[in-house]
């Protein structure tokens, strides 16, 4: 996550945690993006929840261009990322804070049983992943709460990278549900501002 992007993100999370409920992000990935939404978390007396599987994305996967070696577990051959995201959170002394779920995010969505405060969607960047993402969250928003999405391209040049969350996003601007509130960069953020969805 770039600086600017982070920055951006942080401060939607901390005017969301003044509703007082968890902020919950899809995509863990190393846990960059998790620190800023503890910090947010922390400040406002409430807790960032995030979902991921650790085993990483499609764009992740050996032979991608994001590939990182060094977080395949030899043991088992896979990707396995939760343990640098444990270490990036302690080495934030963040801990504390933290809700991390270990699962797929349709499967969590639908066991989840509460209202969010805010939700940051940056899973997978398909069509099925960020599609599944959108519905099982995006319902679960309160009224006034936040919905982020990253690595929103709206150039065609991007479909594997950005195309994904493109759509997800015009999705939630075409319900009549949701308003854009800012963009920094491919982030959006948005605002639900009515119950229907």
């Amino acid at each position: 996550m770039p600086v600017r992007e982070g920055l951006a993100l942080y401060e939607a999370a901390a005017a969301a945690g003044a509703l007082g409920l968890p902020l919950l992000e899809v995509g863990t990935y190393c846990g960059r993006s998790t620190i800023l939404l503890a910090e947010a978390a922390r400040e406002s007396g409430t807790v960032a929840v995030t979902v991921d599987h650790h085993r990483g994305s499609e764009e992740q996967q050996a032979g991608w261009e994001y590939h990182d070696p060094t977080v395949v577990d030899p043991e088992v051959g896979r990707m396995d990322t939760l343990p640098t995201f444990r270490r990036t959170l302690h080495a934030a002394g963040l801990e504390d804070h933290v809700i991390a779920v270990v699962g797929r995010s349709p499967q969590v969505a639908r066991v989840w049983g509460g209202q969010l405060g805010f939700v940051f969607i940056d899973g997978g960047h398909t069509d099925e992943h960020a599609a599944a993402d959108y519905e099982g969250w995006a319902p679960k928003l309160a009224e006034g709460g936040t919905l982020a999405i990253h690595d929103v391209f709206p150039d065609p040049v991007d479909e594997f990278t950005g195309q994904a969350p493109y759509r997800i996003y015009l999705r939630a601007l075409e319900s009549g549900a949701f308003t854009e509130v800012s963009a920094t960069d491919s982030l959006r953020v948005l605002r639900r501002t009515s119950a229907a969805l």
